[in-house]
């Protein structure tokens, strides 16, 4: 569990009532001011809401001036997709949704924090692929997949043996080949990889 022993650095401008981006702030040092500053657009107050409520997961002990500043970072990331697309229609809400997922993910704390440091902007955060904002354990999960994926289709195209046994589920057609490779441990089964003559699709047999 992440647990907050230092003040989090504040947006790059300082808090203040309002900026020329047009994101309003709100001073820490006034008392019950720990809310999301508001839009007047009750679309995009919800969704600055729910980016705070992702970045304020997994913290422990947050002051009123932590959860200000907390705040006002998901306002600048808010702003800067509003600004993007210019209305809160359906591409504004998946991008914001992507940004809650990923913020709000506790197995990826090192993207709340490079956000809350600054090293990942707030222009940047909210531009990210779900790629770039994945997690290094996901990251590595994708590239292991992408080898597998390579190589299956590599050794589905190495010729074969051609039967009719086989039904394509993409054209229907019978005229594929298959072949087989030990792509597991040696106690187990190997595993058999179809090829569509006709149109080209690949596939692992599952018998």
């Amino acid at each position: 569990m992440e647990t907050i022993t230092s003040p989090i650095p504040g947006p790059s401008r300082s808090d203040s009532v309002s900026s020329d981006s047009g994101v309003v702030y709100f001073d820490p040092s006034i008392p019950g001011e720990a809310r999301v500053p508001p839009t007047g657009d009750t679309v995009r107050d919800r969704c600055r809401e729910l980016l705070a409520k992702a970045m304020l997961k997994g913290f422990e002990n947050v002051t009123i001036e932590e959860e200000i500043k907390f705040h006002n970072l998901t306002a600048e990331i808010e702003d800067c997709v509003f600004k993007e697309f210019r209305d809160t229609g359906n591409k504004y809400k998946q991008r914001i949704r992507s940004r809650v997922s990923n913020l709000g993910d506790l197995k990826n704390p090192s993207l709340r924090h490079n956000v809350m440091s600054g090293t990942i902007s707030t222009s940047k955060i909210a531009t990210m692929t779900t790629e770039e904002m994945a997690s290094d354990a996901m990251k590595k999960l994708r590239k292991k997949l992408t080898k597998e994926a390579i190589r299956d289709s590599q050794i589905a195209m190495q010729g074969g043996t051609e039967t009719d046994l086989l039904k394509c589920s993409k054209c229907g057609s019978r005229k594929c080949t298959y072949t087989q490779a030990q792509t597991r441990s040696a106690d187990e089964p190997m595993t058999t990889f179809a090829y569509c003559l006709t149109c080209g699709h690949r596939w692992k047999v599952r018998w």
